[in-house]
């Protein structure tokens, strides 16, 4: 059997760099190796194995822990309302809490993942996290858990920032699509387990639901072992050899990078956030920025209020809860058509599709008069809603070349979580008005218009490589 670093195939094959690799003379006469090959050419022909399964696995579990984190807090309000005695407008204040502390932590964590690597940036996220979780549970009043459910959002921005730009920096080439819609469809997942959480902990109090949450900081250990660092990231910060080790154990040993080859990827620098706002980067910025504010606004503006308004129509709390375990299991194959047909239409059509198939879900939502209607039209909303949320994940970490991929991804949840921060405190005045479930929520939906729109201007990415 031959050793597959003696392989002397071109640069689709397994092999980079053997003997028959083209060479140089330079200007002393010595012989140079062809230096320099792109990551992402490498990335063309990786092959997909069980080392990004258990990559998939062990970051799915990690947007799960995000999910669960986000909607924890959503379906323990009622009880947190009751025992502190709280209005419509400072449960509202206490949803948006995290979300104030994931605007401030997509900032802080910005210079972090940079310096410090995409895997350590997530495992010293879930590590805060589960710290200030169980900080959160001896809050005494609702000032205290007020900042202490601000700091918790700080510290997983971390993990929320990364976790899928490192994910789309680990696939190959063609899984890349498909794969990382996937890993979205932990949002479900996380929302279920959150659920479960709270409805088998209710009787204990909202404290044990919250405590529960701090477990999660023990997945660090998996990530640890699963999960390589980016090898993009580790050359553009000049670490050579662990990059072509990662790349070696990716794909179990079928792809060698001989030696005298180096990885080349856009130097990792400080000071990016100027560049994203220069030259032909700033449309795409300002357009996935201006996107993920409308999108996260007519989703999660819907989301925090679900329970309370689904009341309005008639339902208990406990139906409410069931109503929503219901339209989070339609999520899961939203996540899996997107995931499917972007490999075969692209980002683009997708997104559009998806989106402007939720706004008309959220209008039939907003006006029907049946249960039954009722019922249909919010399990069609999550359905395409969130099969949108997938693909759209994966597409803005391919917007961005290596140096400005995560303070990218970075800039895009922060616009995410000034709506999440709004969102909840705007419908939370508008119920505590007594504004009327149709107007309510055909007030969000606007929000999924304008992401359609938008949309249309962003270009494709399908099956380009990464910079």
């Amino acid at each position: 059997m031959n050793n597959p670093s003696q392989n002397t195939a071109g640069p689709l094959n397994s092999s980079y760099g053997g003997a028959a690799s083209p060479e140089r003379v330079s200007s002393n006469g010595q012989s140079q190796m062809e230096a320099r090959i792109g990551v992402g050419k490498v990335f063309e022909a990786l092959p997909l194995t069980i080392e990004h399964l258990k990559s998939c696995l062990a970051l799915f579990f990690v947007f799960v822990i995000e999910a669960w984190e986000m909607m924890i807090i959503v379906y323990t309000s009622p009880l947190i309302a009751k025992d502190f005695n709280l209005g419509a407008v400072q449960v509202g204040n206490l949803i948006g809490a995290i979300f104030v502390g994931m605007a401030i932590g997509s900032v802080l964590w910005g210079p972090v993942f940079d310096r410090i690597g995409r895997k350590k940036t997530i495992i010293s996220s879930l590590v805060l996290y589960g710290l200030v979780s169980i900080l959160s549970v001896m809050s005494p009043d609702y000032g205290t858990l007020y900042v202490t459910r601000l700091l918790a959002g700080v510290v997983a921005a971390g993990m929320l920032v990364v976790t899928f730009p490192y994910f789309v920096e680990l696939l190959p080439v063609r899984a890349r699509g498909p794969f990382t819609v996937y890993l979205a469809a932990g949002w479900p997942i996380g929302m279920l387990l959150a659920l479960g959480a709270t409805i088998w902990l209710m009787p204990m109090g909202w404290r044990w639901v919250i405590g529960f949450s701090s477990f999660a900081a023990l997945w660090a250990l998996v990530v640890a072992w699963a999960v390589p660092e980016s090898p993009y990231w580790l050359a553009a910060t000049g670490r050579q050899e662990q990059a072509k080790a990662v790349i070696l154990r990716l794909s179990r040993g079928a792809t060698v990078i001989a030696p005298q080859r180096s990885l080349h990827v856009e130097e990792v620098k400080g000071g990016v956030w100027r560049d994203l706002l220069s030259g032909r980067v700033l449309p795409v910025t300002l357009l996935q920025v201006a996107i993920n504010f409308t999108f996260s606004w007519g989703y999660w503006g819907l989301q925090t209020w679900l329970p309370t308004l689904l009341q309005q129509r008639g339902l208990s709390l406990p139906q409410s809860y069931s109503f929503i375990a219901i339209s989070a299991l339609c999520m899961i194959p939203g996540y899996m058509s997107a995931s499917y047909l972007t490999g075969k239409l692209g980002r683009k059509k997708v997104v559009i599709a998806y989106v402007a198939l939720s706004a008309i879900s959220g209008y039939a939502f907003a006006n029907v008069h049946t249960m039954t209607a009722l019922y249909l039209s919010n399990f069609a909303l999550a359905f395409f809603s969130l099969g949108a949320w997938g693909v759209w994940d994966t597409w803005v970490g391919e917007l961005y070349s290596t140096h400005l991929r995560t303070v990218g991804y970075s800039w895009a949840i922060l616009a995410q979580r000034i709506a999440n921060i709004l969102a909840p405190s705007v419908v939370g005045v508008l119920v505590a008005q007594g504004s009327s479930f149709n107007l309510t929520t055909t007030f969000i939906n606007l929000f999924l218009v304008a992401t359609v729109l938008m949309a249309l201007f962003v270009p494709e990415t399908e099956g380009k490589d990464l910079a």
